[in-house]
């Protein structure tokens, strides 16, 4: 079958080619999809650049796929044959098919078409599981560094309507106008000129992004720490914590750690978006042999929202 395999992790050029792969061999609580879409995400274009994921042995990448059911899982879990579903594996997923546990997928409705359901596994899923380790947000303030990414979409537009007032910030007002949009009370473009104090900060920047939010915090308050975009290294003081946000909590956070299964996350996904309350934002979307261009954009920061590619 065809697939987008690894290409040369310093070739920027052509990280990814498109080539052959052998068919996929599901275990008997695995379903084979055929794959009508898939999107790309931030962490699988660093995987290219030379990750660990990316020196295994065998490894292919694809997290987020849509498609239809080719062949059910062997021990009668899962949809049938011909099912429409969206999915979450491991791996493997930039195909024309691919194996999925039957506990990482869900059915599609008809109003949800498969460019849509692509764009929600990975950034969907760590929103929901984010914004559930942050506690209960109505009526708190909250602060989302780096925010113009598929997950600060998703997170933006449904702390907002759990009763968040949330100060989204984005590299630059263009790239942040859909978060206002979405039920942010505020935009800045720069974590420097945040005011604060916030109740919940929810941090993915890394570098000073972290210590500069951290200051903002208000006593007693929850700073989640969720990733690194700008892949530089965190130094904190922590004496700090005295000079505003005493008492507070930093919280490493890990959207795998407590539950490695994503069936329900979404099912509720979907849910929300057949009913109108939850809008992908789909920045990008092309054919599958366009993929090379499409991480280029990724990589570049030229591509806001989700980017999906389609197969066939």
């Amino acid at each position: 079958m065809k697939a987008i395999l690894p290409g040369s992790p310093a070739d920027t050029d052509e990280p990814v080619v498109l080539g052959e792969a052998a068919e996929p061999q599901p275990a008997d609580d695995e379903a084979v999809i055929e794959v009508e879409a898939f999107s790309v995400n931030r962490g699988e274009t660093l995987q290219l650049e030379g990750g660990l994921d990316r020196r295994r042995a065998g490894w292919r990448p694809g997290k987020d796929v849509a498609g239809t059911v080719l062949r059910p899982a062997a021990d009668g879990s899962g949809p049938a044959d011909g099912a429409r579903v969206v999915a979450h594996p491991p791996a493997y997923g930039w195909a024309e098919r691919v194996a999925v546990p039957t506990h990482s997928l869900t059915e599609l409705p008809d109003s949800v078409d498969a460019v849509t359901a692509a764009a929600l596994p990975l950034a969907g899923i760590t929103a929901l599981r984010l914004l559930r380790a942050a506690g209960p947000l109505a009526g708190r303030t909250v602060l989302l560094t780096g925010a113009s990414g598929g997950v600060g979409h998703y997170v933006t537009e449904l702390a907002a309507a759990g009763g968040a007032r949330l100060t989204a910030v984005s590299a630059t007002a263009e790239r942040g106008a859909k978060l206002m949009q979405l039920g942010a009370a505020e935009l800045v473009t720069s974590v420097a000129d945040v005011s604060g104090p916030y109740d919940v900060v929810l941090e993915s920047v890394g570098g000073d992004s972290l210590s500069t939010a951290l200051a903002a915090l208000a006593p007693g308050g929850l700073l989640v720490w969720f990733g690194q975009a700008g892949r530089a290294p965190v130094t904190l003081d922590f004496f700090s914590f005295f000079e505003g946000p005493n008492q507070a909590r930093i919280a490493h956070f890990d959207y795998t750690a407590s539950d490695a299964t994503y069936g329900q996350d979404l099912a509720a996904l979907v849910r929300l978006v057949a009913g109108g309350r939850l809008h992908p934002e789909i920045g990008t979307v092309r054919d599958w042999t366009r993929t090379a261009d499409v991480i280029a954009g990724l990589r570049g920061r030229r591509i806001r929202g989700n980017a999906v590619l389609t197969v066939g």
